[in-house]
């Protein structure tokens, strides 16, 4: 039997995440959300008060609203606020509880906040939903999983998510941080 010993240079907090902004289909401003989120709009008060607006104002199907509170979640996390992010992404959830991409973002807003054992069950969620960002609901499993321990865990789940997404810097950059050794035991 072979086992592999992984060991990994500290990289916590010097990963980034990714996150997933989710289409909306229409164009109120849910719309404009949507745009302002998914072309990183340089300001986000007023990106934020577009979402926010939306939600409050706009009749929308039930993908759109769980969808604009994704939004609006981008990009509070963005701005550094990731408890409202966090309830964005709930508000999204209880919309429809299969939106991957609020799973996705509600890991990558646990691990901002470096609350790494928090991150895991969303993005195992996210994995299992085979969200439409999947490569980067493994990698951030990735950054929660090293952070908690997992070496192997994380190794694996660098090597998937460079694997779905071929040639991706983030995680080539990560795999470099990586030595192998096979070990006989």
């Amino acid at each position: 039997r072979i086992k592999i010993a992984i060991a990994a240079l500290s990289a916590v907090g010097l990963a980034s995440t990714a996150a997933a902004q989710v289409f909306v289909i229409g164009n109120g401003f849910s719309g404009e959300c949507y745009q302002k989120t998914k072309s990183k709009y340089a300001s986000f008060n007023d990106a934020e008060k577009t979402c926010t607006q939306a939600i409050r104002e706009e009749a929308m199907t039930r993908s759109n609203r769980a969808a604009t509170f994704v939004n609006r979640g981008v990009l509070r996390m963005r701005n550094g606020r990731y408890d409202q992010a966090l309830s964005d992404y709930a508000e999204a959830l209880q919309v429809d509880a299969t939106l991957g991409a609020a799973h996705l973002n509600a890991g990558a807003a646990h691990i901002y906040k470096k609350d790494f054992g928090s991150a895991i069950t969303p993005l195992n969620e996210a994995i299992r939903l085979n969200s439409t960002d999947l490569f980067a609901a493994y990698y951030n499993r990735a950054i929660a999983r090293e952070n908690t321990g997992d070496l192997p865990g994380a190794y694996a789940d660098f090597q998937k998510s460079l694997e779905l997404n071929p040639g991706w810097d983030l995680a080539q950059n990560q795999l470099k941080r990586f030595s192998v050794d096979d070990v006989n035991g």
